[in-house]
């Protein structure tokens, strides 16, 4: 297993909801998620990539508006269009997802929660701009604190449910 990289020694950016962020290493992209969703881009080979902090699935008929990364449809064609900023094709791209997290008991297992078309609307947009889904972390009860980090694709994941919980990683490969 991989070890956290140093905090205070790299570069870093906090994402807010509906705030987008690509780059190139060395940097770290943080956020933290209840029932929004992340998701990560990472190009293995050139340390490129990005994240976005994404609040509700849509809002329906974006075209010829200016894009708003609160929304899973619009996020995704942001780092979309970020990656062809930069020369490369969504197919060299390794995708992650996290959150979706159930902030209200009893509702977790509706599919008409936010979190879970959250998740949904999120995983269609992630595979209709072809890119490859390696992992998730999605669902469950309870927040998310991610570090994302372009060297390497890892990205570190604390979720909390009740109790504090210790970090685990998504592997990159």
């Amino acid at each position: 297993m991989n070890s956290m990289p140093d905090l205070d020694a790299i570069p870093g950016v906090f994402l807010h909801p509906g705030e987008i962020h690509f780059g190139q290493a060395p940097l770290l992209i943080s956020t933290l998620l209840g029932s929004c969703v992340a998701v990560t881009l990472w190009h293995p080979k050139r340390k490129i990539g990005g994240m976005c902090h994404i609040m509700l699935p849509t809002r329906g008929g974006w075209l010829g508006k200016t894009l708003d990364g609160r929304y899973a449809d619009e996020a995704m064609e942001l780092l979309f269009q970020s990656t062809l900023l930069w020369g490369a094709r969504s197919t060299e791209f390794q995708a992650k997802m996290f959150g979706g997290g159930d902030m209200f008991k009893g509702l977790g297992n509706s599919t008409n929660s936010v979190s879970h078309r959250n998740v949904e609307a999120t995983r269609q947009a992630i595979l209709a701009r072809g890119y490859q889904l390696m992992s998730e972390h999605v669902r469950g009860a309870g927040h998310r604190k991610l570090i994302f980090d372009l060297d390497r694709g890892d990205v570190w994941l604390r979720f909390q449910k009740d109790l504090p919980t210790p970090m685990v990683m998504a592997m990159a490969s």
